[in-house]
C-alpha cells in the first residue's frame, strides 16, 4: 500500500465526526476527493458527493459510505500493522477504500459514471441515505460501505424498531399497595423478552432470523407529587415479522403508559446472483481470497435505499465488524490495502 493511501485514511480518522457534527470532516473529504479528480459537491442535507463520468453515461454505480461515527475519542495511532481511531472500522475505512478505488478505476472505464458518497447521520437515523433514496434515480448497482472483511460480501441486514416507554403516576408511599411506574416498566420489558424467546424458539440470538430486544436505558424520577419512568428499548427485527402487529401487541401490554415508536427500518436481504456480486467474487479471488457471504444482525444504509431503488446491491468494506463502536476500534492495514485492490478490480469490470 502506498503511504498516500494510508495517509488518506489517517486524515479522515484525525477529524472527529460524531453524527450531526460532520461538517469539518465533510469539507476535508471534499477537498481530498477534488485532488483525486472527482467533481465534488455537497447536497441539501450535507452528504459529500463525488463523481467520475458523465450524468448521461450508460450506467451509474453508486458507492455509499458514511462519514459519521458514534461518540468516543480513540487516539489515532499505528501499531502492529493496525491503524487505531474512532471510525477506523465503522465506517471511515470502507469510505476511504471507496474513494481510492473509484479514483484508480475510473480512468480505465468508459460509459460508466461512478458516484462516491460520504453520507451523514448513518449512526443516528440515516438522514443522508433517506435523502438520497428520494433524490436520486435508482443506480445500476450499489455498494454500501460497511465492514465485513476484505474477502466478505454482505447481502442482508436485520431491521430495527425503537420503542419509547413512559409512565407517570401520582406519588405514594413505598409501603402502599400501588405499583410504582418503575415496576410497570420492568414488567413490560420482561413481557417483551418472554415474547421474543417464544418467537425465537430454540434459535439463540443474535442471529439473522431472531427477534432481539435490547434495553437501552431506564430512568426514574419524581417531583414529590408524581413518579415517572422513561425507558428506551431497541428491537432488531428479522425478515418475515409483522411489525405493525407487534407494535399493536405492545400497546395492548401497556394500557396506562405512553408507548411510541420513534424510528424503524425494515429488514432487507439482497439477491446473490447479480452483476455487482459476481464482480466482487471475481475480484476477491483475483486478489487471493476466498469470498464469504454474510448476513448481519445490525442495520445499515442498505435497509434505507435497498427497498426504494430495487437495484443490485451489496455491502462491502475492510475491517472486523466485531470492533464496531468498540474502545479498541482499529483496522488492519493489509486488509485495507486488499479491499482497495478488490474494489478497483470490481469497479473496472462493472
Amino acid at each position: 500500500m502506498s503511504p498516500d493511501e494510508v495517509a488518506f485514511l489517517d486524515g479522515l480518522l484525525t477529524i472527529p465526526s460524531v453524527s450531526g457534527e460532520e461538517d469539518v470532516l465533510a469539507e476535508h473529504l471534499a477537498e481530498q476527493m477534488a485532488r483525486l479528480g472527482y467533481r465534488v459537491r455537497r447536497d441539501a442535507v450535507g452528504n459529500v458527493v463525488g463523481a467520475f463520468g458523465e450524468a448521461d453515461a450508460e450506467r451509474t454505480i453508486l458507492l455509499l459510505g458514511h462519514m459519521d461515527t458514534v461518540p468516543g475519542c480513540i487516539p489515532v495511532r499505528r501499531a502492529e500493522g493496525c491503524l487505531y481511531g474512532r471510525g477506523a472500522v465503522d465506517a471511515k475505512g470502507p469510505l476511504a477504500a471507496f474513494v481510492l478505488a473509484a479514483a484508480r478505476a475510473a480512468p480505465n472505464v468508459e460509459a460508466t459514471r461512478f458516484l462516491v458518497v460520504g453520507a451523514v447521520e448513518e449512526e443516528a437515523h440515516s438522514r443522508g441515505a433517506h435523502y438520497l433514496a428520494e433524490a436520486l434515480s435508482p443506480p445500476d448497482g450499489v455498494i454500501i460501505g460497511e465492514p465485513g472483511g476484505w474477502d466478505g460480501i454482505t447481502l442482508g441486514y436485520k431491521g430495527t424498531l425503537s420503542i419509547d416507554y413512559r409512565l407517570t403516576r401520582p406519588a405514594g408511599h413505598g409501603a402502599g399497595a400501588r405499583v410504582p411506574p418503575a415496576e410497570e416498566a420492568v414488567a413490560f420489558w420482561n413481557r417483551l423478552v418472554a415474547y421474543t424467546r417464544e418467537e425465537n424458539g430454540d434459535r439463540r440470538p443474535p442471529r439473522f432470523d431472531t427477534l432481539d430486544p435490547t434495553l437501552r436505558s431506564i430512568e426514574t424520577g419524581t417531583d414529590g407529587l408524581r413518579d415517572q419512568v422513561v425507558m428506551g428499548v431497541g428491537l432488531r427485527v428479522p425478515m418475515g415479522v409483522d411489525v405493525e402487529a407487534l407494535k399493536q401487541r405492545m400497546l395492548e401490554w401497556s394500557a396506562e403508559a405512553s408507548v411510541t415508536f420513534p424510528y424503524q427500518e425494515p429488514p432487507f436481504r439482497a439477491e446473490k446472483n447479480t452483476p455487482v456480486v459476481r464482480a466482487l467474487l471475481r475480484a476477491i479471488r483475483a486478489v487471493g481470497g476466498r469470498p464469504r457471504f454474510k448476513l448481519k444482525t445490525g442495520t445499515s444504509d442498505m435497509n434505507v435505499v435497498g427497498p426504494v431503488w430495487g437495484c443490485p446491491i451489496v455491502a462491502y468494506g475492510p475491517g472486523d465488524s466485531s470492533l464496531d463502536h468498540a474502545p479498541g476500534e482499529c483496522i488492519r492495514l493489509d486488509g485495507f490495502r486488499r479491499a482497495v485492490d478488490v474494489l478497483a478490480k470490481a469497479l473496472g469490470e462493472l
